[in-house]
């Protein structure tokens, strides 16, 4: 696929989908055809039935068209947001399918990357999503290398994260069609010092972005949250992050007033609330997958953290 040839945008909108995401992607090639003082770029909202779909806001972007009808499109994005399960039902799956038999290039927005897992059109794909849903999906979905990258985009699979990275992926689409000229007064427009690159990873948790203003730090707390569902073992961790074990406490009590085996512990089970809660894995699974030796140590430690059993927690999800 030539990123220089899409000009046709297609945006699936899901029910509870971010409407920040939606509207980044869609101002950044109102601009473009603005400042190239040409119109190099057409989009369409559509949603499963041409009705409107409501956002997460409360608000909703018209006018809309049915996906069933998109034609002459050269990529169709999948704009997802909260709920992104309940979102995702026969109809659009079924419609996902048929863009991808038509061989039309797919992309993904936010949570939107879920829909097109769903569907079985990302096997094999590099690719990203929002942040609160990675472990989730990773758990889910283990033969899609999900990435902690702002967006990815690998042959006719382009996914995006949330919020205003959208705007970074479409600065760089306008890059390959129109050339940094454009693309830089785009981002002068947006007051915005630079487009970010795909690479750029994202925060992953608020714990992350609170440790990146010291580089060690932020290391030792990516290694532990990519290691929840394993043993903590503190030296090791410290030693990868060139830190001595007393400097790795000392760090952990400044910036987040607890040592890193209750950060641990509390984020095993924070991801185990994010499983149960945004998967259908069986219990079992999501307890050996967060670390957890017994059913009945996770489930007494559960309740500990949130008041509730995991099969309550289930039950009001």
């Amino acid at each position: 696929m030539e990123l220089g040839a899409l000009g046709q945008f297609g945006f699936l909108t899901l029910p509870n989908y971010s409407m920040i995401a939606c509207a980044n992607a869609i101002e950044a090639l109102r601009m473009a055809n603005r400042v190239s003082a040409r119109s190099a770029y057409r989009w369409q909202l559509l949603t499963p039935d041409g009705a409107a779909a409501r956002a997460s806001n409360g608000m909703s972007l018209q006018p809309t068209a049915p996906i069933a009808g998109a034609r002459s499109l050269d990529i169709v994005f999948v704009c997802g947001g909260v709920d992104i399960r309940r979102s995702t039902g026969r109809a659009v799956l079924s419609a996902l399918r048929r863009l991808a038999r038509d061989q039309v290039p797919l992309g993904a927005l936010c949570t939107g990357s879920f829909a097109l897992a769903e569907a079985g059109l990302l096997s094999g794909y590099r690719c990203a999503i929002h942040w609160e849903n990675l472990a989730a999906i990773r758990e889910e979905f283990p033969e899609i290398q999900f990435l902690d990258d702002l967006y990815t985009i690998d042959r006719d699979r382009i996914t995006c994260t949330g919020g205003i990275a959208p705007l970074d992926l479409m600065l760089t689409l306008i890059r390959a069609r129109l050339g940094n000229t454009i693309a830089d007064r785009i981002a002068t427009q947006f007051i915005v010092e630079r487009g970010r690159r795909a690479s750029e990873r994202q925060p992953l948790s608020p714990a992350i972005s609170r440790a990146a203003a010291h580089e060690r730090l932020e290391v030792a707390v990516r290694l532990i949250q990519s290691k929840l569902d394993e043993r903590l073992r503190i030296g090791a961790i410290a030693r990868e992050a060139g830190l001595s074990t007393r400097q790795l406490e000392r760090l952990f009590k400044r910036h987040f007033g607890q040592t890193p085996a209750a950060l641990w512990k509390r984020w095993r089970l924070e991801r185990a609330r994010t499983l149960l809660t945004q998967t259908a894995m069986p219990i079992t699974d999501v307890s050996i997958a967060c670390g957890f030796s017994t059913a009945a140590h996770f489930s007494t430690a559960y309740r500990n953290q949130f008041g509730r059993t995991p099969s309550n927690e289930r039950a009001v999800s």
